[in-house]
């Protein structure tokens, strides 16, 4: 998966949930995804609303009701429902997937699975600022995702961050494309 893919795709807090569904077998209407997901209704139909326009959902032609329609996966979107759902697996506890649903911790986990400093992160992720940055890493630090160690092989040490227990699985079922 493409980082800024992956960037866009978690930017809704229950895109990952509503994905791993749909490929788990849940029926492609919004009554039964919101009773699995557990999601609000607004928080849902903003995150069904964004994977619609980036391409990875869209309604299903001639099914359902014009008031209750059908959603479906596109070509793209079974790909990315595949990781969604191998994500969702590895942290089921509703704990856990709070972290997940954070904007930046699935993109975070997919760059650090190599031990990485905080600037070559912030390069791998593009758009985020430090101030988010340095939040979501001691959010999943918190977690036990993320381990933070001190480099002094360097006349400056400096820290550097690195995906471990359920993270590093995050970051391997993701599969980033170099």
């Amino acid at each position: 998966m493409d980082i800024n893919l992956l960037v866009n795709l978690t930017s809704k807090a229950w895109s990952l949930k509503i994905l791993s569904l749909l490929d788990g077998g849940v029926p492609g209407r919004q009554a039964p995804l919101i009773a699995a997901s557990g999601a609000s209704r607004s928080a849902f139909a903003a995150s069904l609303e964004h994977l619609i326009r980036i391409g990875l959902l869209e309604r299903n032609p001639g099914h359902g009701h014009p008031l209750r329609p059908e959603f479906r996966l596109t070509q793209k979107g079974i790909a990315a429902a595949a990781i969604a759902r191998r994500i969702v697996e590895i942290v089921p506890d509703d704990n856990a997937f709070a972290v997940i649903r954070r904007s930046w911790a699935v993109p975070i986990l997919a760059v650090t699975e190599r031990p990485a400093r905080f600037s070559a992160i912030k390069t791998g992720l593009g758009s985020i600022t430090d101030r988010a940055l340095s939040q979501s890493l001691g959010a999943l630090e918190q977690q036990a995702w993320v381990r933070r160690d001190i480099d002094v092989s360097q006349r400056t040490p400096f820290p550097i961050y690195h995906a471990i227990n359920e993270g590093r699985q995050i970051s391997r079922a993701i599969s980033l494309a170099v």
